[in-house]
């Protein structure tokens, strides 16, 4: 994916705003992947969360960066639908029992393509720096891709400088560490018992006071 203002917003607007009204401290830059396919995974406490990952990668990268959402989420607005899928390069994904479509098949076609896919094994927003429990749609999309990289991403300070529910960004110094990439074990409760085990010793790196 390569729309012109694609690249226009986040060169000119993204980048700007991450590293000089909010700044990050990145830990284990090096272990971020230089090409596709690969598969980012973090906790989500922001709307932040998903461009500042973008950001963390070479402008080189950026058509091959696709963050995965619920297609209910923003495709019942025309505009907002533009903008997350031709701008910020959303993959929706179609959710629900009342289905029948694998959700899995955008995302595995992407990886495919050789495209870097941004997850939040979360789902949904949480508490800022309250890691939540983990959905098992990591681990159903990697036994099907099992030679992609998972590298595991904790942000922290995110759901200050933009907490859920708030439209106003407050400059807060934000954090990022990054792991070491996982490798499919053919062990589904395993592999994701591994993740969550994973992204709490990424968030005891910082050694950060509780917030209230």
């Amino acid at each position: 994916m390569n729309h012109p203002i694609r690249w226009l917003f986040f060169e000119l607007l993204v980048r700007p705003l991450v590293l000089l009204v909010i700044g990050l401290n990145v830990r284990g830059h090096e272990r971020l992947p230089d090409r596709g396919p690969a598969i980012l995974v973090a906790n989500h406490n922001s709307h932040l969360d998903t461009l500042v990952m973008m950001t963390l990668l070479p402008s080189r990268l950026l058509p091959k960066l696709r963050p995965v959402a619920a297609a209910d989420y923003f495709l019942r607005n025309p505009l907002l639908a533009w903008f997350a899928t031709r701008v910020i390069g959303i993959l929706p994904i179609e959710r629900g029992r009342g289905t029948n479509r694998d959700p899995l098949a955008g995302m595995v076609r992407a990886l495919e393509r050789d495209e870097i896919l941004i997850l939040f094994p979360e789902g949904s927003r949480g508490e800022p720096e309250q890691l939540q429990a983990f959905k098992k749609g990591v681990a159903h999309l990697v036994r099907r891709k099992p030679g992609v990289p998972v590298v595991p991403l904790y942000l922290h300070g995110l759901g200050k400088a933009l907490p859920k529910g708030e439209a106003l960004l407050v400059p807060f110094f934000c954090d990022v560490f990054v792991g070491e990439p996982l490798v499919w074990d053919s062990d589904s409760r395993g592999y994701m018992e591994k993740l969550e085990r994973t992204m709490h010793e990424l968030a005891a790196q910082g050694s950060f006071p509780t917030w209230h």
